[in-house]
């Protein structure tokens, strides 16, 4: 699943026949940017991004990695200590944050492909939390019914979809995670003329045969602003996340999920949602 963290490059895969560590080795990208060898300045490039957004790098995160797999291949001689690969050094790295209850949801990128996602909560949130006040909010057994507003909804996950993943053809696979997604948001029964889940089957059945990318609908065309378009909502759990994970990976057919899809996004949610943010 897309939240796990980067993988480490292994000594077999730094020592190979092909020699460096390439991408494809260390996150779960596609096209040409696997095959590219990850260079000093490009996990330089993340770790700036990183800084700007969370004050340091994070540990295990995309640009740990990034350094970690540079300093191998710069030790075997595959790239020079101030090169950089056109991934970061033409088409960029990218971090993008959404605002949600209690925190933000952050989402990095290379050349344009996720490569990591996380959860930060509020600096006051986490001092709420730390003299019993915030927790008591999210713990809700004491509410007595009391909405938890402090927690991710299942809209505001679709939403992040939108903003991480938001360029990005609508395929069966969405349109089956989207479907389960609003199937826990309003009950399992539920049939909305118009909703989500509709707009999703119908675009993914007009995205199979539109030739061209530029004439399919997005992620984003469908999932922006879908808090507003739900008929009712609810923070996410971990068994909505899983519900989701399921049907994205049993449509896709290979058990692969989408990086910075609906299910990362409501995996990233539940998760926030348990006081489990990734860098902690």
């Amino acid at each position: 699943m897309s939240q796990e963290q980067p993988r480490r490059p292994s000594e077999q895969q730094a020592g190979g026949e092909q020699g460096a560590i390439r991408y494809g080795d260390v996150f779960p990208v596609s096209g040409g940017l696997e095959d590219k060898p990850i260079a000093p300045q490009d996990a330089a490039t993340m770790q700036s991004a990183e800084s700007l957004v969370f004050g340091q790098t994070l540990r295990g995160g995309p640009a740990a990695a990034m350094q970690s797999a540079a300093t191998s291949n710069e030790r075997m001689g595959v790239v020079g200590h101030d090169q950089a690969t056109d991934a970061t050094a033409v088409q960029g790295v990218t971090v993008s944050e959404t605002c949600v209850p209690g925190g933000r949801m952050v989402t990095e990128f290379v050349a344009g492909q996720v490569v990591g996602q996380y959860l930060a909560p509020d600096d006051a949130k986490a001092g709420a939390e730390g003299t019993g006040a915030g927790g008591a909010a999210r713990g809700g057994g004491g509410g007595g019914g009391v909405e938890d507003v402090t927690k991710v909804t299942i809209g505001e996950a679709l939403e992040a979809t939108a903003l991480a993943a938001g360029d990005t053809p609508l395929e069966r696979s969405d349109a089956a995670a989207i479907q389960e997604a609003e199937a826990r948001a309003t009950g399992p029964n539920a049939n909305i003329p118009g909703g989500l889940a509709v707009q999703a089957q119908s675009a993914a059945a007009r995205n199979k045969w539109a030739a061209r990318d530029e004439d399919k609908t997005t992620l984003g065309d469908v999932l922006a602003d879908a808090t507003a378009k739900l008929a009712a909502d609810k923070p996410v759990e971990s068994s909505d996340a899983l519900r989701v994970a399921g049907a994205e990976s049993h449509g896709k057919g290979d058990a692969t999920l989408r990086p910075g899809g609906v299910a990362a996004s409501m995996a990233a949610a539940a998760r926030l949602n348990r006081d489990e943010a990734v860098w902690e």
